[in-house]
């Protein structure tokens, strides 16, 4: 049963838009002594923080919370400036077959439970251009783990198709889609191999996996990640390797609130850091937050909290640094969406005027309109963006390639955000 969240005390001063300060000296009043310099040394003297200084920010209290909250604001003003980006998509889910159980997934489904296999390349393609008839740019693909490896069906369905696996497949579907539209894809199909990677790479604008939690402890028998081999943490660093190496634009994250301890969230964006920090290759890092679904093995376990979501965001931008794209979902945080803006973020991800969140359908995503009235309130500027970030397809060459530019820079404005500005969209929803 989804929880009703309730602001404590402690978070009532970034609940709306912060004053700015005339220096970071300003937030530092009221802090414990061994937070000062820790912050003082990530905002004031711009050095990232040691792998030690980003554990110590789990002893952060509710008290000390405002001031992490603020300083990783200051932090992204540095190096995002007052832009808020949001990604106009579809979502299309080629299967929800899947190899994985997962303890808190409604988005997989068996063979009998299934009212298809997979969608065909036809049906694929009406989402997308469905899309495109909304001025959306992204075409997401969300599907299951490797359905094949567990299922017959599946791979009876391939064989006939003329396909071996469902990655196999995927690639074909997102050159149909690149050909045949305007859309842009985006493969979110989970763990993959160098040879999976590269041969979707072409045909992908950007591709992602969440890391979700990287514990060997969620793992083992009672565990969400119990009956799920993809959830574990070496074949999750894996691929994400994988895409640095690849020169793969990539967008990861974790998911909060599934059992996790604090000390494991830092050891998962740490991780996030040290492979960025070698390839370059993460475009954007989602903090996601767990909410309990009905018949699930989770379904009466508590949601993540307002207050403990908010931390893991301040602490991500502290030790991800100014320049990283950081985005928490609004859909999953409908009424306090906003208030992540304190804490550092400056992406929303994609949302869609057309299609649900397949791995949340009990989330609506905001209308565009009231997503720019409720940024813009905080003292930000919302412009919609295509699936791969300016900063990896503007004056560069090596995370696209010359074809896969092209049509980027025809899509997009001088800055490389999507052309028509937020206001495309918030016409098109009135």
């Amino acid at each position: 049963m989804v929880q009703t969240q309730i602001h404590p005390p402690s978070i009532a001063p970034v609940l709306t838009r912060p004053p700015v300060p005339e220096s970071f000296d300003d937030y530092l009043d009221g802090l414990s002594d061994w937070l000062k310099p820790i912050l003082h040394r990530v905002v004031e003297d711009e050095q990232e923080l040691s792998s030690d200084e980003s554990l110590a920010l789990t002893h952060t209290s509710a008290q000390n919370l405002p001031g992490l909250c603020r300083a990783a604001s200051i932090l992204r003003d540095r190096g995002k400036g007052r832009v808020v980006t949001f990604s106009p998509k579809v979502f299309i889910p080629l299967t929800r077959l899947c190899r994985d159980f997962c303890g808190y997934c409604t988005f997989r489904q068996s063979p009998t439970e299934a009212e298809m296999l997979y969608m065909t390349t036809e049906e694929a393609l009406e989402v997308a251009r469905a899309g495109q008839r909304l001025g959306c740019t992204e075409a997401l693909f969300t599907l299951g783990e490797h359905p094949e490896q567990r299922y017959a069906e599946a791979g009876e369905w391939l064989g006939k198709a003329g396909f071996h696996t469902t990655l196999e497949y995927l690639t074909h579907v997102s050159s149909e889609v690149l050909a045949n539209t305007s859309m842009l894809p985006h493969a979110n199909p989970g763990v993959m191999s160098r040879r999976e990677l590269a041969a979707l790479r072409p045909v992908n604008a950007s591709m992602g996996v969440m890391l979700e939690i990287l514990s060997e402890r969620l793992c083992f028998e009672g565990g969400p990640h119990h009956l799920a081999p993809s959830k574990r943490p070496s074949v999750r660093l894996k691929t994400l390797d994988l895409a640095g190496q690849l020169k793969v634009p990539f967008t990861t994250g974790i998911l909060i609130g599934i059992g996790e301890t604090r000390k494991e969230r830092i050891e998962s964006l740490l991780a996030i850091r040290n492979s960025h920090r070698q390839y370059g290759h993460v475009q954007e890092v989602i903090v996601q937050n767990f909410r309990a679904k009905a018949d699930t093995a989770m379904g009466d376990h508590p949601d993540a909290a307002t207050e403990d979501l908010l931390w893991t965001v301040a602490a991500a931008r502290l030790i991800l640094g100014p320049s990283v794209n950081l985005q928490v979902p609004p859909n999953l945080n409908q009424t306090d969406y906003p208030l992540f803006l304190t804490a550092g973020i400056n992406d929303w991800g994609g949302v869609s005027p057309l299609t649900i969140d397949y791995v949340n359908p009990e989330a609506p995503w905001p209308q565009i309109s009231k997503l720019r009235e409720r940024t813009e309130a905080m003292g930000f500027q919302l412009k919609p963006r295509l699936p791969i970030y300016p900063e990896f397809f503007m004056d560069r060459d090596d995370f696209a390639s010359p074809a896969m530019k092209k049509r980027l820079l025809d899509m997009s404005d001088g800055d490389g955000y999507a052309t028509g500005g937020v206001e495309r969209y918030v016409n098109a929803s009135n």
